[in-house]
């Protein structure tokens, strides 16, 4: 017989969320989940505007009122951020497939370059919109 006490030991606990620091990567892969999420939603915004369409001009016109409306104004912005930033993340995500940039610097560089891509790139297309007057 062997010696080995039997005694039970302590398990490991994982650490809490006010424990763990959040690291800027997995914020944004929690936001790029999100924003898939998100692009569902607009996916049921263009459907809907496609339906308006085919119902006549009174309901495409109602349907634009609401679009056009501050809330609408909002969505689709938040809508706008949601699709660049889910375009920079899956780049990012690609990138990553290859083997590349899988240490921790290069990975919060490519998340600091995901966050700026979609941040201005979202602000350049609603600039562009309100000089050329689709706002």
């Amino acid at each position: 017989m062997s010696d080995v006490s039997k005694t039970i030991r302590a398990r490991p606990t994982s650490p809490h969320v006010q424990v763990w620091r959040w690291h800027l990567t997995a914020i944004t892969s929690i936001m790029h989940r999100i924003t898939g999420v998100a692009l569902y939603g607009g996916t049921l915004i263009l459907a809907g505007w496609t339906i308006a369409l085919a119902f006549g001009p009174e309901s495409y016109d109602a349907y634009m009122g609401l679009l056009g409306s501050p809330l609408g104004k909002l969505v689709m912005f938040v809508l706008s951020f949601a699709v660049f930033f889910h375009l920079a993340k899956g780049v990012q995500h690609l990138i990553w497939d290859t083997g590349v940039a899988l240490k921790v610097p290069a990975a919060n560089a490519g998340a600091v370059a995901t966050l700026a891509f979609a941040l201005v790139a979202t602000l350049v297309v609603w600039i562009i919109a309100a000089m050329t007057g689709a706002l």
